[in-house]
């Protein structure tokens, strides 16, 4: 992991200014608004982590944009910055965002949204700074929706199923797909989806990859007499689909104390970066197909390699995701939280922690960095990757995040 963690170096500081330090004297609405969105997205409407993201990157850039405005316009904005009335009410331009932009993704939940809306407008003494919040969030989640529609979400789409070596193919125990249109859908920032392809998965007749395939037949099974009982709860951990990320944001907003702005702009750096590289990680899945572990360990026989045995029986410690295996979704996704958190604070060692009810543990970490390290290692400990997906798609990761940042989010002044 070495060189993985070279990888992250900083190299340009995105830290908030003095002008923004301190935190808000009430509960922070970016926070409050992020949770309700969590409940929209997946407590009610069950988006897989990466429908999710998207869902997430369209709420917290429009909360960004409007925040941003009637503080100021500190920032490049995302996708406007709309002209407010001085002494604007930020927490009720949260949240008018972060409510239109949920109402416009899931118009079933109106009541709960609406619900939500009302309890936080309350909170808000009625008058011209409540009103032109209200005007500057919504003019922000008009934006929002207008580009994202027609961007490719949802269409019917499906990967390519192949009975070939190497090839992917639906896995036990579900067999079934998911996602495929999710490869192809726009991104937020980046030009092109496919601009950090790599040079693929080893050849199954290499070396390599039958110390890939050894490697996670022996530790990732289900049965894995070699993998330790915290290994265990460290893949389940990471496999939670109420992803860890999400708490931990959190947590990072309130133990830094960051104001509205700071935690609105943080936020939707972490959503937006993130929601390109799993753009760009699922293209490559599209590309390659690669065969997931269960299939690759079971068909061994098949794959032209001396040096791997099969073992039809074989399964792993987690059920594996329904699409295919390279590059990795979760180092993908991950890869770039961590440089957008190092590039925001200036830093890598900062602790968090968050609570998995999958494996009903706690996990902390002292660093950004470390928890990389170990999500690395836990797709592994899992059954549900090969090391090699795992770590190009740090490198994809890393990559979006890098290019995003170099052009996103920067201070005007």
């Amino acid at each position: 992991m070495i060189a993985l963690t070279a990888a992250l170096a900083l190299t340009v500081t995105l830290t908030p200014s003095p002008a923004e330090a301190g935190s808000t004297s009430g509960p922070n609405a970016v926070v409050t608004w992020n949770l309700n969105a969590q409940n929209e997205i997946y407590e009610v409407a069950r988006q897989s982590p990466a429908t999710a993201a998207r869902s997430f990157a369209m709420v917290q850039g429009a909360v960004y944009d409007a925040v941003n405005a009637v503080t100021g316009v500190r920032y490049q904005p995302y996708l406007t910055a709309p002209k407010v009335r001085h002494g604007a009410s930020a927490d009720a331009a949260v949240a008018a965002a972060a409510s239109d932009v949920l109402l416009a993704l899931f118009p079933e939940q109106a009541a709960t949204v609406q619900a939500q809306y009302d309890t936080a407008l309350a909170a808000i003494p009625a008058g011209r700074a409540r009103v032109a919040g209200v005007a500057a969030g919504k003019q922000a989640a008009a934006a929002m929706i207008a580009a994202r529609t027609g961007d490719g979400a949802f269409d019917p789409d499906s990967w390519n199923v192949s009975t070939e070596p190497g090839q992917w193919r639906p896995t036990p125990p579900t067999n079934v797909q998911d996602g495929a249109w999710f490869a192809d859908l726009t991104p937020f920032v980046l030009p092109d989806s496919g601009m950090f392809r790599t040079a693929g998965p080893p050849a199954l007749s290499s070396a390599a990859y039958a110390k890939d395939l050894d490697e996670v037949k022996a530790i990732g099974g289900v049965n894995s007499t070699v993998r330790t009982p915290d290994q265990t709860e460290s893949a389940k951990w990471w496999h939670d689909r109420r992803l860890t990320e999400w708490a931990m944001k959190r947590q990072l907003a309130q133990t830094q104390h960051l104001s509205t702005l700071q935690t609105a702009r943080m936020f939707a750096m972490i959503d937006i970066v993130n929601v390109d590289a799993l753009i760009a990680c699922y293209n490559e899945k599209k590309y390659w197909n690669f065969w997931r572990p269960v299939t690759a360990v079971q068909e061994a026989g098949r794959d032209g390699n001396p040096a791997t045995e099969a073992d039809p029986a074989w399964m792993p410690l987690l059920v594996t995701p329904p699409f295919p295996d390279y590059t990795s979704g979760h180092t993908c996704s991950f890869s770039a939280l961590t440089l957008t958190w190092q590039r925001f604070f200036g830093r890598d060692d900062i602790a968090m922690s968050a609570y998995s009810s999958d494996s009903g543990t706690t996990r902390s970490f002292p660093s950004f960095s470390s928890a990389l390290a170990e999500v690395v290692e836990a797709r592994i400990w899992g059954g549900v990757h090969f090391r090699t997906a795992d770590e190009q798609g740090v490198k994809i990761g890393t990559g979006t995040a890098r290019y995003v940042l170099a052009r996103e989010f920067r201070p005007l002044h």
